[in-house]
């Protein structure tokens, strides 16, 4: 079990840090960028890829390719989620991205969907949608107290809180929030289609990281980014973290290799928890009645599309 301890500790962690990256305005896309080069030498010590064969990925490359895209885009969009609606929820919506593959395998691989499947789906996207709920009525009451009340100023005041509700970050969560939801289930419909075609793990794992980070750092000189010390020292630790869940979780499955299902829930419904008690206990994230019914609907669609 302390494999599988690990890789729900780093994965939090990685929320963690993105949260204290984003309090002190520090350009995510740096750190990440600067933690490529970790990811991609601890794969290389930890998982031992066969280098050789890379010339044998063949028809593996588009797909590749892809992962090198993903993975970058969807680090930059997890900050911007957990900025939005903090980790607790954005956590749970990374979980929940396990919706993606079974819907994808029911519509573009043939396999059956079956009524515990449909039922584990349905909560799962009512998971979603309670996950990023958050009510807008305190956003205008507090326009609308910092407004002159007279008359003439009614329209004013209307106007006041229209501009200020859509100006707040909050409208735009959904997205964020599902950006992550879809970034991470196309990444591991992605791994799942590599693994069919008799690639490597580790090998695809290991060139991914590399035109991950290349790909990041070639835009980042592009757009003539203002370099931060600060950023690049932090994505070190990302690295770490990001390749200790990856390895920890892989290692976990081999050592409990014949209770699957221990690991599985044990990772998705431990993250959730975890980020739970963090993100409450020491960011004060604040979750009303509808979230909170969402962690418990995200716990229970995890355990039902498991059980499916």
């Amino acid at each position: 079990m302390i494999y599988l301890t690990i890789a729900v500790l780093c994965s939090v962690a990685v929320s963690v840090l993105l949260k204290v990256l984003r309090q002190k305005n520090i350009d995510i896309r740096q750190t990440i960028v600067a933690g490529y080069p970790v990811a991609f030498l601890l794969t290389f010590i930890l998982l031992k890829p066969d280098v050789s064969s890379v010339n044998t990925l063949g028809a593996a490359w588009g797909i590749i390719i892809a992962l090198g895209v993903l993975l970058p885009a969807v680090f930059v969009m997890l900050g911007r989620a957990i900025e939005a609606v903090g980790m607790v929820a954005t956590d749970a919506a990374q979980r929940l991205s396990l919706i993606i593959p079974i819907v994808a395998a029911f519509l573009l691989f043939g396999e059956i969907l079956t009524g515990t499947r449909i039922f584990g789906l349905a909560l799962g996207f009512l998971a979603l949608g309670a996950l990023v709920y958050r009510p807008q009525q305190a956003v205008i009451a507090n326009t609308s107290g910092n407004t002159t009340t007279s008359g003439n100023n009614t329209n004013s005041i209307s106007m006041a809180a229209t501009e200020t509700a859509n100006k707040n970050p909050v409208l735009k969560t959904p997205l964020w929030l599902f950006g992550v939801w879809a970034g991470y289930g196309i990444i591991d419909i992605l791994f799942k289609q590599v693994a069919k075609q008799g690639t490597a793990f580790p090998l695809t794992l290991f060139v991914s990281f590399g035109l991950a980070g290349l790909l990041l750092f070639i835009y980042l000189l592009i757009t003539h980014i203002r370099w931060q010390g600060n950023a690049l020292v932090a994505g070190l630790l990302l690295g770490a973290l990001n390749m200790g869940n990856i390895y920890a979780y892989v290692r976990a499955h081999q050592v409990l290799s014949d209770s699957p299902s221990i690991v599985f829930t044990g990772m998705n419904v431990g993250v959730i928890a975890v980020a739970t008690i963090i993100g409450v206990g020491v960011f004060k994230e604040s979750l009303n009645r509808i979230n909170m019914l969402g962690l418990l609907l995200a716990v229970s669609a995890v355990a039902v599309l498991f059980l499916a």
